[in-house]
């Protein structure tokens, strides 16, 4: 029984150990996550300076860090990431990226100069080869190598 008391009289500490590494791991990861649980782990600090029992501490701790994770952080999150650019960049920028074959393109080996300016290895997904100055758009990236399909030719009038 001593053991327990000594834990519930010391139970403050335990919380506040509990908020900073929270605090230090969501500086870290701005993702809120850890900021709700942070802050339920100040419901449970409160309630233990008000003299609530252990179990009750973490239930309320627990409670509120849910709550606030489910109602609080989706439109925290929102808020933060509306000013972000939604332009692709990197390997997302060069998906469906059009350009001309410079080297024979087929399953295994070729080469393509991209409408950005780039030139590519590339390959094809068909068994086909596709010869040079044939327009090309790509479909993925893999790895190093750009897979390329045919440019969808616009009927003329």
């Amino acid at each position: 029984m001593e053991v327990i008391q000594t834990i519930e009289d010391w139970a403050w500490i335990g919380w506040l150990v509990l908020i900073l590494i929270c605090l230090v791991i969501e500086m870290l990861t701005l993702d809120f996550t850890f900021l709700m649980l942070s802050i339920g782990g100040v419901a449970g600090l409160a309630s233990d300076l008000f003299g609530a029992p252990l179990w009750l501490q973490v239930v309320i701790a627990a409670v509120v860090a849910a709550v606030l994770v489910l109602v609080l952080r989706p439109p925290l999150l929102r808020r933060l990431r509306r000013g972000e650019d939604p332009t692709p960049s990197n390997v997302a920028a060069l998906i469906g990226l059009s350009g001309r074959v410079l080297s024979t393109v087929s399953s295994d080996t070729g080469q393509v100069k991209l409408s950005n300016g780039d030139v590519w290895t590339a390959r094809t997904d068909t068994p086909a080869a596709i010869e040079p100055g044939t327009p090309v758009r790509v479909s993925r990236i893999d790895g190093a190598t750009a897979i390329v399909r045919l440019e969808p030719q616009e009927p003329s009038a």
